[in-house]
């Protein structure tokens, strides 16, 4: 097992989004150097999942809608040989800056490389991957950002209309201020998983607002857990390849990876008149914003 501490500065390099806006350029890796390059997908149609990797139907009392993401940030990448293989103990290939200064240690969100849909996330030169066949893939999930619907009544009239949601789903995160669409939150404090903000616009005027899902509420499916447990609360979501990658270390050409995330119904609320709508007004509280599963494979 390797970790790549100059995969940093790999990934910071060809994030196509990051939060301080860094536009420098990677001067460590040869553009010609075959690497394997890591994606995201959000799949609607994904089987939406539980903790242990099993069909999830949503609970009686709560209903839960598919958001259309905007961006995404992970904490940590692992690729894993078997089902025996325990977290760290596989080829780390990525973990994201971390500080201390809201006071315990969390992801610093100012440092956090936040991607859209088929961007580049991270880029591993191949040479630096041990050879050898790799069955499951670990993401640990950090920050979302997406669309989702939401009603609200002004003086007996029903509205549905789409709102932004910002969510920190990751162990701990350090924020100093974060954008959810076009208004920002100070915050200068850690917040731990289930952390978000909310930003609507209502006959336009702005809403912003932002809240705290209860506390292990948040779903990390991880059909690992006899074997190779995660942490509580680090969202460490694993998934196991269509097809086992095999990295011989002699690739002359790239190897493009998509980590395709159900988004199956993961915004979940506890639905206090059963309507299905998500109505923030009346109090309906988030209560998980966990993605649904992962299945990772090559292009």
């Amino acid at each position: 097992m390797k970790f790549f501490g100059v995969m940093l500065v790999v990934a910071l390099a060809f994030a196509s989004c990051k939060k301080d806006d860094d536009s420098s350029e990677d001067t460590t890796t040869p553009t010609n150097t075959p690497k394997v390059i890591f994606k995201f997908v959000f799949d609607e149609d994904q089987e939406r999942l539980d903790n242990f990797g099993n069909p999830s139907t949503v609970p009686a009392g709560h209903a839960a809608q598919t958001p259309v993401f905007n961006k995404i940030s992970a904490h940590y990448l692992e690729m894993i040989q078997n089902q025996l293989t325990q977290l760290g103990e596989g080829e780390v290939l990525y973990k994201a800056p971390e500080t201390t200064a809201g006071g315990d240690n969390a992801i610093d969100f100012d440092q956090s490389i936040l991607v859209g849909e088929n961007e580049a996330f991270l880029q591993v030169p191949i040479s630096a991957i041990d050879p050898g066949t790799y069955t499951f893939l670990r993401a640990s999930l950090a920050y979302q950002n997406y669309d989702i619907d939401f009603t609200t009544n002004i003086l007996g009239t029903d509205y549905d209309l789409t709102g932004t949601l910002a969510s920190f789903v990751g162990f701990n995160t350090y924020i100093t201020d974060y954008t959810v669409n076009t208004s920002s939150l100070v915050v200068n404090d850690d917040k731990l998983q289930g952390y978000w903000g909310f930003e609507a616009s209502v006959l336009g005027s702005n809403y912003l607002t932002s809240g705290q899902a209860p506390a292990g509420a948040t779903t990390v499916p991880n059909p690992l857990f006899a074997t190779s447990p995660i942490p509580a609360g680090s969202c460490v979501v694993t998934g196991e390849f269509q097809e086992p990658l095999v990295i011989i270390g002699n690739e002359t050409s790239d190897i493009v990876v998509i980590l395709s995330l159900s988004c199956n119904q993961s915004f979940e609320w506890v639905d206090g008149n059963a309507n299905g709508k998500y109505e923030p007004s009346l109090g309906e509280n988030v209560v998980d914003m966990g993605l649904r599963g992962l299945v990772p494979y090559v292009e």
